[in-house]
């Protein structure tokens, strides 16, 4: 018989006594994980630093927990953070060599993690206002179908023909002791930078944002990034994965012991192109918020309406060395 896939977001279950992967029944509502992984929160002291969730509330990185199952925490999950965690230690090298499978499916979880809270806090809320809950289908589409992927941690779930993400790894030189995350929820997208890298992740792109950049990233190469620099490039990935206008489907096919997910073409019935126009201005707005640590505004960003400015390449399109950037971190 098959493994079964677990769908939360059919009757909307987001209960602490329903482990968030599986579904399955826990023995009491303390049967949770972090969603930062404990390693990661050491390493940095994060457990008591503030974290803004969407409806403007603070918590704390140690606040966020979901429900697991002891089982799936000690069989799976417990394994892929300490692969993770070895990894992470050795900074670009270390993460250079795992599986982006993995990387996807940890970065994920972690994602995910800050989802189910957040739709935590909408029931509640709501529900104390005597109102149904309320979510947009396209990003219960969206959600729903990271879970389903997600799956690939505890199911024999194969990715047929292609990956549902786009990864993108740099060299980078950051103050050691330096942990910089962001997330875009509504877009699924992850960033992190830290040790001697910069990762970033769309997690539901079907590899789109990865040739929409190729060029780009085709000319750092393997370039050691001044951190402004991967924080452009961050900027842009961010606003492309904004641009992006499919929202991907797929087929679930089970076969044997094994569940295949093929992807539908992401072109469709449209001959739209697959990312809206690129307008300046907005990027621009982007680029000042990923920017804010050195202070430039939008009006020096944009001055030049038709070429932003951009640390990473020369006016001619020449990659500039990180080394010779003179800013303060």
């Amino acid at each position: 018989m098959p493994a079964q896939i677990y769908y939360p977001f059919t009757a909307l279950n987001f209960s602490n006594r329903n482990c968030f992967l599986t579904g399955q029944a826990l023995s009491s509502d303390e049967e949770k994980i972090q969603v930062f992984p404990q390693w990661l929160m050491s390493r940095y002291n994060l457990e008591n630093q503030p974290l803004k969730m969407l409806d403007e509330s603070m918590a704390t990185y140690k606040d966020l927990k979901i429900p697991c199952s002891a089982q799936i925490n000690e069989t799976f999950l417990e394994p892929l953070e300490a692969e993770m965690a070895a990894a992470f230690e050795m900074g670009y090298d270390g993460v250079k060599t795992l599986d982006d499978i993995k990387l996807f499916q940890w970065a994920g979880k972690l994602l995910y993690g800050i989802i189910f809270n957040e739709i935590q806090t909408g029931i509640r809320q709501q529900r104390a206002q005597g109102e149904e809950f309320n979510i947009s289908q396209s990003i219960i589409h969206k959600f729903s179908n990271l879970h389903l992927m997600l799956q690939s941690i505890n199911l024999p779930l194969v990715f047929d023909g292609f990956k549902p993400y786009s990864i993108f790894l740099f060299k980078v030189d950051n103050n050691i002791d330096e942990f910089y995350y962001r997330d875009e929820i509504n877009t699924l997208t992850f960033s992190l930078r830290i040790k001697d890298f910069g990762l970033i992740i769309c997690l539901q792109d079907n590899g789109a944002n990865r040739k929409y950049h190729k060029e780009v990233r085709d000319k750092i190469g393997e370039a050691i990034l001044h951190p402004i620099q991967f924080e452009e490039f961050c900027g842009r990935v961010f606003y492309s994965a904004y641009l992006f206008n499919r929202l991907p489907e797929y087929n679930v096919l089970p076969a044997g012991e094994d569940i295949y997910v093929e992807a539908m073409p992401l072109r469709g019935m449209s001959s739209k192109p697959l990312f809206d126009d690129w307008i300046n201005k907005t990027y621009g707005q982007v680029l000042e918020s990923f920017w804010k640590n050195w202070g430039f505004l939008l009006f020096e960003i944009i001055k030049n309406p038709e070429q932003p400015m951009s640390f990473l390449f020369d006016r001619d399109g020449n990659l500039v060395n990180g080394t010779t950037i003179e800013l303060s971190r």
